[in-house]
């Protein structure tokens, strides 16, 4: 009986350490800020505020962008928008982020785009401001890019 209590008293004391071991393990990677506002132009298709939007899991990271003062030039099918966002790392050079991910839009609809998926590594600092997005909608190429650095501030990646 003895021997019982024993291995019940070691397999309660080896569970605790498992739980406190959850407790303290490291939180996933995350970025900061998670969202931030630029100003884009994109020619004639118009410009104004549009929010990035970030996440990250290990060295995989999207990006979305909506804009309601950018609009669809013309109707659109959900996922037919090959979009390419450039942003510029604070420490030289630039991260890429692509796809064909998207809402279905009519035309003069607010402008989403993404999630648009890329690789990072820990400490990247990533700004729109200098960079672009290339949206190529049944053939027409739209190009936006920011007009001011974008707020709070680049996005930082754990």
């Amino acid at each position: 009986m003895r021997g019982k209590r024993t291995s019940t008293g070691a397999a309660l004391v080896a569970g605790a350490l498992a739980v406190t071991g959850l407790a303290f393990a490291p939180t996933a990677a995350a970025v900061t800020p998670q969202t931030a506002t630029i100003n884009a132009s994109c020619g004639i298709f118009g410009g104004g505020a549009a929010t990035l939007t970030a996440t990250q899991s290990g060295t995989s990271a999207t990006i979305t962008l909506t804009s309601s003062a950018v609009k669809a030039p013309v109707a659109v099918a959900k996922d037919s928008i090959t979009s390419k966002l450039t942003l510029v790392k604070a420490s030289g050079g630039t991260t890429v982020f692509t796809g064909t991910k998207n809402p279905a839009m009519a035309a003069g609809d607010p402008v989403t785009a993404g999630p648009l998926t890329g690789t990072v590594a820990s400490g990247d600092s990533l700004e729109a401001y200098g960079g672009s997005l290339q949206m190529t909608i049944f053939g027409v190429n739209v190009t936006c890019t920011a007009t001011a650095k974008q707020s709070p501030g680049p996005f930082v990646f754990d």
